[in-house]
């Protein structure tokens, strides 16, 4: 219970450290146009916060990983966005908020020593990803319709293809038959 009470002035000490040292970059760098580009490191800070919360509260506020993924993501989204001027990529970037939810999930079962949500936090990621890509793949090729040619006009349909290779192989690929353990075993006997 005494760490829990101690994370809220770790937490707030920490944001307070964070909020200074962009303030201290933003004055330094006055040509730069600092706030410009950098605000959105102030959204992946208070992502950050929350994984603080959750180290500095130990095991039973493994959950904070939830919230702490899906927000530094989208910190890291906006960020990506800033810098490269592509906000038409939100049409699809929910599907990276549904890889972090699953990151978060898996991040709290690494933490908490929960096999069975790091295995739900996988699923849920892998999801996201293939919603991702078909999504992502269907935009990028409406969006960038008469642009010149670059990068993005090549990385979707190279996601679209490999994740249909992935679909087929693992379809084609014979399934596993369960294997039950002699402890089970050993329950049903008795």
């Amino acid at each position: 219970m005494t760490s829990q009470r101690n994370a809220g002035p770790l937490v707030v000490g920490a944001l307070l450290i964070l909020f200074g040292i962009l303030s201290l970059a933003g004055q330094i760098f006055r040509g730069f146009h600092f706030w410009d580009t950098f605000w959105p490191l102030m959204v992946i800070g208070v992502g950050a916060m929350f994984f603080v919360g959750m180290f500095a509260g130990g095991k039973s506020v493994s959950g904070l990983a939830i919230p702490g993924s899906i927000i530094s993501t989208i910190g890291l989204m906006l960020f990506y966005q800033n810098l490269t001027d592509h906000w038409e990529s939100w049409s699809y970037g929910w599907t990276v908020i549904l890889m972090a939810v699953g990151l978060g999930i898996f991040i709290m079962g690494a933490y908490g020593g929960d096999e069975g949500q790091r295995k739900s936090g996988m699923g849920v990621m892998r999801v996201g990803l293939i919603l991702f890509i078909l999504f992502g793949g269907f935009f990028e090729m409406i969006f960038s319709a008469g642009e010149r040619f670059g990068l993005r006009q090549v990385v979707f349909p190279i996601g679209l293809i490999l994740l249909g290779l992935y679909l087929i192989v693992k379809r084609l690929r014979p399934s596993q038959p369960e294997t039950i353990d002699s402890s089970t075993t050993n329950d049903l006997e008795n």
